[in-house]
C-alpha cells in the first residue's frame, strides 16, 4: 500500500501542469503522476495544431474568440465558463514560455498565429506542426525536476477507492510484476485523455482507450455529453497504416483546398466558409460526398502552396507523406475523417471537482462546458490548461488531509488466475471498435444504435463472468474500458433527440 498527499492519474498537458503547480505550493507535500506507458505517451505529445489564445490585440479580442466557441458549440457550450478559459489564457501560456516552452515567430519576433476551422481570426499558437510534443517535452522536464513530485512510468489505475461518495486514490496495477496495490491519497486527479481506441479509426495513441471515464463512471460519478464525438476531417487515408496519421486542420488554414476525385471542391457546396467550415460541418460533408460517389477518401491539396513555407510551417506532415511515397508540389492527400476529440466526459465545476469529493478531473476526460457540441479547434490544450491551474488555485487555498486507513483490504484474489490469450482481446478489441464504427459513427440511427447497446452488453456481461478466473491485466482492464465507455455513447446518444454539432441521428 502507498500513501501519498496528490494522487495524479495520467502524464499529459493537465495531469503534469496540475502536478508542478501543486508540488511547488506544497514543497512539503508528495504528488504521485501514475501512467500506464511511458510519461511522455499521451494525447497532448500528439497535438499538431497548436493552442487557441488572443494574443494579438490589435486584429483580435476575447469576445471574438468566445463568439466562435459559441458558434462551433451550436448553442450548448456554458457562456460562463468559454468566458472564463478564454480570458486566462494569456496568462496560461506565459507560464508555459516561462518553463522553456518555445512557439514559432514570424520576422517581426512575434507569436507566428496560425488559423483553423471555425475561427474567425489567426490565434493558433503552435511549434511548427509539433506542438504538443514541445508542451509535452517542457512540462516533463519541470515536472522531474520537482524533487517532491513522483511519475511511475507503466503503472496503471484500474479503479477508484471510494467510500461514502469520497475518493481515496485508486488501485494502481505495476505492470512489470503484475502487482495490484492501493494508492491512498488526500485527492486524485484524473488527467487520462480521450477514448478514440473505442473506434477502429482515429487519430489518437494507442494508450487512449477511455481510462479515466469508465473508472469515474464505475465509481457512480456523474457523466454527460457523451454523444459528442468529434471526428476529425482529415486524417491520412491509407488502409496500410496500422495508426492513423493526423493531418492538421491548420493546413487548410495555410490554403489547402478539400476535394473529390475528379478536382471538385466540394465543401462550398455545403457551407459558406468552404474549407474553414467548423469540424463537425467538413467531416459531415465529407461523409455525405463518400456516400454520394462510392469512394473511399476525398483528398487534400497543396499543390498551389509555396512548398518552401508549407515545409517550414508543416515539417513532420511533409516528411511523413514523402515517407509515403506523396510529393505534395504535385500529389493530393487522401483523406478520411476519423474520431479524433470527445467533447463530454466526466462532468466537472469551474474548479475542475467532479461529482464525487475530493475527485478532480482535467482535459479530455472531462465535461467543463467550454465545447458544447462541438469543440472550436485548439482549444483543447487551452481548457487543460485553465482547468489544471483552476483546480490548482482551488486546493491551494482549501486542502485539507482526510483520515486514510493504514491498512487496506485488496478487492481482488489474484492468487492461481492465468491471463486470457493476445488473440482474445485483439479479436474483442476489434469487435468493439468495429462495432462503434459502424453504428455509432459520424451519423447514427435509433435502431443501430439500440442493436449495439445490446451487443455492448452482452460483451460485458461476459467480460465480467471471465474476471471471476482472469488473471487481472492492462489489457483486460483496457478491454473493459472501452465497453464501459462505448455503453455510455451509445446510451446518451440514444437520449439526445436533437441534432446538434457534433452529433447527427437521422
Amino acid at each position: 500500500m502507498k500513501h501519498t498527499h496528490f494522487l495524479v492519474i495520467g502524464s499529459g498537458v493537465a495531469g503534469l501542469t496540475f502536478a508542478i503547480k501543486i508540488a511547488q505550493r506544497f514543497p512539503a507535500k508528495k504528488v504521485t503522476v501514475v501512467t500506464k506507458s511511458q510519461a511522455e505517451e499521451s494525447n497532448t505529445k500528439y497535438a499538431q495544431g497548436g493552442i487557441a489564445i488572443v494574443m494579438n490585440p490589435a486584429e483580435d479580442n476575447f469576445k471574438k474568440h468566445i463568439q466562435d466557441t459559441l458558434i462551433c458549440g451550436d448553442g450548448l457550450c456554458d457562456p460562463e465558463i468559454v468566458e472564463m478559459v478564454i480570458s486566462e489564457g494569456p496568462n496560461r501560456l506565459n507560464e508555459l514560455i516561462e518553463w522553456g516552452a518555445n512557439f514559432d515567430k514570424n520576422t517581426q519576433g512575434d507569436l507566428d498565429l496560425g488559423r483553423e476551422g471555425g475561427h474567425s481570426k489567426n490565434r493558433v499558437v503552435h511549434h511548427k506542426d509539433q506542438t504538443g510534443q514541445e508542451i509535452e517535452r517542457t512540462i516533463l522536464a519541470q515536472a522531474r525536476s520537482r524533487k517532491n513530485i513522483e511519475v511511475l512510468d507503466y503503472h496503471f489505475a484500474l479503479e477508484l477507492i471510494t467510500e461514502a461518495n469520497q475518493c481515496m486514490g485508486a488501485y494502481v496495477l505495476q505492470e512489470d510484476n503484475n502487482h495490484i496495490q492501493p494508492f491512498l491519497a488526500d485527492y486524485t486527479l484524473l488527467a487520462t485523455g480521450g477514448i478514440g481506441q473505442v473506434y477502429g479509426h482515429t487519430t489518437n495513441p494507442i494508450v487512449a482507450t477511455g481510462d479515466g471515464i469508465a473508472m469515474a463512471a464505475r465509481a457512480q460519478a456523474k457523466t454527460q455529453d457523451m454523444e459528442f464525438i468529434q471526428f476529425h476531417p482529415t486524417a491520412l487515408y491509407n488502409p496500410a497504416m496500422q495508426h492513423t496519421f493526423l493531418i492538421s486542420e491548420a493546413v487548410r488554414g495555410f490554403g489547402a483546398y478539400l476535394r473529390t476525385k475528379n478536382g471538385n471542391r466540394f465543401m462550398l457546396e455545403f457551407d459558406d466558409r468552404g474549407d474553414l467550415a467548423s469540424r463537425d460541418i467538413v467531416s459531415q460533408s465529407i461523409a455525405k460526398e463518400l456516400k454520394k460517389s462510392g469512394e473511399a477518401c476525398v483528398y487534400l491539396d497543396c499543390t498551389h502552396l509555396e512548398m518552401k513555407a508549407f515545409k517550414a510551417h508543416f515539417p513532420m506532415i511533409y516528411s511523413y507523406c514523402k515517407e509515403i511515397g506523396l510529393d505534395l508540389a504535385k500529389d493530393w492527400i487522401p483523406v478520411l475523417p476519423a474520431q479524433h476529440y470527445l467533447c463530454g466526459g466526466i462532468v466537472v465545476d469551474k474548479n475542475g471537482q467532479t461529482s464525487i469529493s475530493r475527485l478532480f478531473a482535467s482535459g479530455e476526460c472531462s465535461r467543463t462546458g467550454l465545447h458544447g457540441a462541438n469543440r472550436l479547434a485548439s482549444n483543447s490544450l487551452l481548457e487543460a490548461l485553465v482547468y489544471a491551474n483552476r483546480s490548482f488555485e482551488w486546493l491551494a487555498n482549501s486542502f485539507s488531509p482526510i483520515n486514510l486507513p493504514k491498512t487496506y483490504k485488496y478487492k481482488w484474489n489474484l492468487q492461481g488466475l492465468v491471463p486470457l490469450s493476445a488473440q482474445f482481446y485483439a479479436n474483442s478489441v476489434a469487435d468493439v471498435q468495429q462495432l462503434m464504427q459502424n453504428y455509432a459513427g459520424i451519423v447514427r440511427n435509433d435502431s443501430d444504435l439500440l442493436y449495439a447497446k445490446g451487443q455492448l452488453l452482452n460483451w460485458m456481461r461476459e467480460l465480467d463472468a471471465l474476471a471471476q478466473t482472469t488473471q487481472i491485466t492492462t489489457h483486460f482492464y483496457e478491454l473493459k474500458n472501452r465497453l464501459n465507455v462505448a455503453i455510455l455513447i451509445v446510451e446518451q446518444s440514444l437520449t439526445r433527440q436533437e441534432n446538434k454539432g457534433g452529433f447527427v441521428k437521422i
